[in-house]
């Protein structure tokens, strides 16, 4: 007979491998995913973008890049409107309302900006952001990141777009183009993004509790949020 304890540890340790595996990788064709969205789907009703832990007095280099990624895509007519989604999860700052700040200092209208404050992992972005997009009535979406996290997302995506019967697309960062334009530095008041329900997930959940929020399976797909 097989042993439970046995089968579970065997389980855990594939799971971390696969993740390592996974994060290791990146999304190397980005162009291709930004033609086949600009030819086939744009412009979208909205594009979500997924926040990052923000340290005071400055940004780091994933939120700028996903910062100035959306930019681009919004100077170049692929979306109107704009949401940003995370919580106060890692700092004291609520991520959404961070990289809100950030862009409408970056010259984004604030009426186009829209935040989603309850996310705790990337999958959670995908998907609380995917019901407040439904009671904007937004219809056609696309998640944009960098190529990392965008790799880790594609699967989940796509369980969404299987489960909810929609089509959100992917919009990973075409680096060369980012990189190679000026991405001037930007300074924020970032005291009003202080969040009013700070998680600390990393005091407050255990690493396996954590891990099952990065693969998705706190998500209750049968009820709405």
């Amino acid at each position: 007979m097989s042993d439970p304890f046995f089968n579970s540890s065997r389980y855990v340790l594939a799971t971390c491998i696969f993740l390592v595996l996974l994060s290791s990788c990146k999304i190397s064709n980005t162009s291709k995913y930004y033609v086949k969205a600009k030819e086939n789907h744009a412009p979208f009703d909205a594009i979500i973008v997924p926040g990052y832990p923000y340290e005071d007095s400055t940004w780091n280099r994933v939120i700028k890049l996903r910062l100035y990624w959306v930019k681009y895509l919004w100077e170049n007519g692929m979306t109107k409107n704009i949401i940003f989604s995370g919580g106060a999860v890692y700092t004291k700052y609520t991520e959404s309302a961070i990289m809100k700040l950030f862009a409408i200092e970056m010259g984004i209208p604030e009426e186009n900006i829209f935040i989603e404050e309850r996310a705790e992992h990337s999958t959670e972005n995908v998907f609380y952001s995917y019901y407040i997009a439904k009671d904007l009535n937004f219809k056609k979406l696309a998640v944009a990141s960098d190529p990392y996290q965008s790799k880790n997302l594609k699967l989940f995506v796509n369980k969404v777009n299987r489960k909810l019967g929609v089509n959100i697309q992917m919009l990973p960062t075409m680096m060369d183009t980012i990189l190679s334009a000026p991405l001037p530095e930007i300074s924020i008041d970032p005291s009003s993004a202080i969040g009013s329900h700070f998680v600390d997930i990393e005091n407050s959940q255990s690493n396996w509790f954590r891990l099952k929020g990065t693969l998705g399976l706190h998500i209750n797909w049968q009820e709405l949020p």
